[in-house]
């Protein structure tokens, strides 16, 4: 670079490449906090929480399971960015895979302080934050419970708590290895977000805005490209005026369930086989859900 400087630098010195690394950067600098935290928690239910606290609270049937996973959701601040070390832990600690992936989908989504943002974000329109929950939950549950009929499995790259004799270096060496291994894709999908976000003319969105299925679908896709954080993306809902409520509704459900940052990290715990997969079922599951429900109550 430093020989070629000469000549590169009215392509790096670019509005189009400020642009994209500013998004790029706003975007991990937003998911990491939540990250660091997932991290966190994730290493205190892999090492330190007891096996029968676990099995007091999740059910063994993987049906009875997913429902509890998911209203436990609510009790958990945080974005998508924590919820998927969380969840390969709670896998290694012996919880159903069905129930971990519910409680994936449900905690970034239905908890408290995304609810009120999304209070904020629309004053005057509870039904829009009801409506939010109830899709969230309802897309959570649906895709739980078709992971449980399937009877499908979660393969976790990482090291088990066992493998260390003391606690306190089997803690230090599951948050190193799911921080390190989970912030290397979210930097990824945080490009490509940031990339989409940049090039994609926003005239092309504003045309699709009266169209009522369309619109849907075009907001959905628009939630998987940008991967805002499920506490700030009511704001960019409400800033859409040209579209219709339940267009924002199915933006604000299908975000934190998937977009491409989160497709990433899923790819890094659980394998790109599995993202492959979840990651489409998930989108049309989190669509069809938002779009009944708007239609329901918008």
């Amino acid at each position: 670079m430093l020989l070629l400087q000469r000549f590169a630098w009215r392509l790096l010195d670019s509005e189009a490449l400020r642009s994209w690394s500013t998004m790029f950067v706003a975007i991990f600098i937003q998911a990491l906090p939540f990250l660091v935290g997932g991290v966190l928690l994730a290493a205190t239910i892999s090492v330190l929480l007891s096996e029968r606290v676990l099995e007091r609270v999740v059910p063994r049937s993987p049906l009875a399971a997913v429902p509890v996973a998911g209203l436990a959701g609510v009790a958990l601040p945080g974005c998508e960015c924590g919820s998927v070390p969380i969840a390969g832990s709670l896998v290694r600690r012996g919880v159903t895979p069905a129930a971990a992936l519910t409680f994936l989908l449900a905690a970034p989504a239905i908890n408290p302080v995304v609810l009120v943002s999304t209070a904020v974000a629309f004053p005057g329109q509870p039904r829009i934050v009801v409506a939010r929950f109830l899709a969230s939950l309802v897309t959570a549950v649906t895709i739980g419970w078709w992971w449980a009929l399937r009877r499908g499995q979660l393969p976790v790259h990482a090291p088990a708590a066992g493998e260390h004799s003391h606690r306190g270096r089997a803690f230090l060496a599951t948050v190193q290895h799911d921080f390190l291994h989970t912030a290397g894709f979210l930097v990824g999908g945080a490009a490509i977000a940031a990339a989409v976000g940049t090039f994609v003319p926003p005239t092309w969105m504003d045309s699709v805005a009266d169209q009522a299925v369309l619109s849907i679908a075009v907001l959905g896709l628009f939630a998987v490209a940008v991967a805002m954080c499920s506490e700030a993306d009511a704001f960019v809902a409400a800033s859409l005026t040209s579209f219709s409520d339940t267009a924002k509704l199915a933006f604000m459900v299908v975000g934190p369930a998937v977009d491409v940052k989160l497709a990433a990290m899923q790819a890094g715990q659980f394998g790109t086989a599995f993202a492959v997969r979840f990651a489409p079922l998930t989108f049309l599951v989190a669509l069809v859900v938002a779009g009944l429900t708007g239609w329901w109550l918008l």
